[in-house]
């Protein structure tokens, strides 16, 4: 269904659907007055259109690409929560996942979320990476997080017999959830509480008149054929006109604020890394070899192929980092990218896991899925931290934009929604 019959259906539902007259735009495109726009339904748009309806009473359209929620990032990450040891101290990334992990535990238990505290294993496999654990240690003490503890070889191997190691870092808080469910229990409260979420169309644009956006949308299924960097193929379907926006659109958030025009021009907005990350699952065994996730010192781009379970205890290893090479934001925001996992990837496999799982039988992986990460930063350029770009940055009322969310996302991703609801806090006045 298009996004404006959509609308108009709403208007003769919910009074905060206001029509700015119902006038035609000179180029024959009607626009709409709405609340609040999120963009994008995934982890993280959910999480923030909850927050906004729910605690703040707004009323807000989630718009989607997809053919339903969480099909990008959100569905293709290891579904790990993790403790908040890696980032650098007061990083966005250190914060909100700490915060957000107590929050994520908290709601999981509030509402039966199949999730598991299983607790993970960092570890140390060479003399040269025991500092790096230390350094570890220290950062997520540092962070706030809570139990960490540095064991030896014997008390590790004593947990997890298939373990082969020199000291590892322990870390009781980490564990794993079924993202899934969490994502269609925060829908649910969020759509009894005045969301509606538009499947199947695509935010191509926006512009500004005065202070006020102007969002460009079309249906996904009319921008197959689009290749032009300036233009769609043909006028949009509508003009949405929010009082909030928030730009949540994961691996095209950057392309889709690029298409922005008259955003200021001082502002940066970053350019876009994308790093494929392939996972492999382990086949060929009755009982699995792990009871608690297995993590190596992180490499460039990622966390190490690790070992992680799904809560039946699957095991699965992954992902690795395949840096792509550069996707217009034409394609971005299409979502043209490759998922395909290659068997012949998992050969670099074997060696990285069989440094800290030795009896690892050949021909034991097979290929599972992949995700894509929207980096910040591209090979060997180090940390980069979450951005969350107010009006403070860009200079434009009630828009928020989230760029370079991949992991911790998922952990961080309800205080990321408190984050974006404090920073629109001078547009949370009474609705429309």
């Amino acid at each position: 269904m298009k996004l404006n019959k959509v609308v108009g259906n709403l208007i003769t539902k919910i009074p905060w659907f206001v029509v700015c007259g119902r006038r035609n735009l000179s180029s024959g495109v009607e626009k709409e007055r709405v609340d609040c726009v999120v963009i994008g339904a995934g982890v993280v748009g959910i999480a923030v259109a909850r927050e906004l309806c729910l605690k703040f009473r707004r009323n807000v359209l989630v718009i989607e690409s997809g053919s339903t929620f969480g099909t990008g990032i959100s569905s293709r990450s290891s579904q790990v929560i993790h403790g908040g040891i890696y980032y650098p101290p007061n990083s966005l990334k250190a914060r909100l996942c700490v915060r957000g992990r107590r929050l994520l535990y908290d709601y999981c238990k509030e509402h039966g979320i199949a999730h598991k505290q299983t607790g993970k294993l960092i570890v140390a496999t060479r003399n040269k990476e025991v500092p790096k654990l230390n350094h570890l240690l220290n950062r997520g003490n540092d962070n706030g997080v809570e139990g960490l503890k540095m064991i030896e070889a014997s008390e590790a191997m004593a947990m997890e017999p298939q373990l082969q190691c020199l000291r590892a870092l322990w870390s009781p808080t980490s564990g794993i959830i079924d993202s899934h469910s969490f994502m269609l229990s925060q829908l649910g409260e969020a759509e009894s509480h005045g969301t509606t979420f538009c499947y199947n169309n695509t935010v191509t644009g926006a512009h500004l008149e005065g202070n006020q956006i102007y969002l460009h949308i079309s249906e996904t299924e009319s921008l197959k054929n689009w290749e032009s960097q300036q233009h769609p193929p043909s006028p949009p379907d509508i003009l949405l006109v929010p009082k909030l926006v928030v730009n949540s659109a994961g691996l095209s958030s950057a392309a889709v604020a690029r298409r922005f025009s008259g955003i200021n021009h001082g502002v940066v907005i970053p350019p876009s890394y994308y790093a494929r990350g392939c996972y492999f699952s382990l086949s060929n065994t009755r009982v699995a070899p792990f009871k608690h996730l297995i993590y190596p010192i992180p490499e460039d781009g990622g966390l190490g192929v690790h070992v992680t379970l799904d809560l039946d205890g699957q095991v699965k290893f992954g992902p690795d980092v395949e840096w792509l090479d550069h996707i217009d934001d034409i394609s971005s925001i299409q979502n043209k990218f490759d998922y395909t996992v290659r068997g012949d990837r998992g050969n670099r496999f074997y060696p990285a896991i069989r440094k800290y799982y030795p009896s690892l039988k050949d021909d034991s992986l097979q290929p599972a899925y992949a995700g894509i990460r929207p980096k910040l930063s591209g090979p060997g350029e180090g940390f980069a931290d979450f951005i969350i770009q107010g009006e403070e940055s860009h200079g434009i009322p009630g828009l928020v934009n989230l760029f370079g969310i991949e992991s911790p996302g998922l952990t961080s991703c309800m205080a990321i929604a408190q984050h974006v609801a404090t920073k629109l806090s001078s547009g949370l006045g009474p609705s429309f």
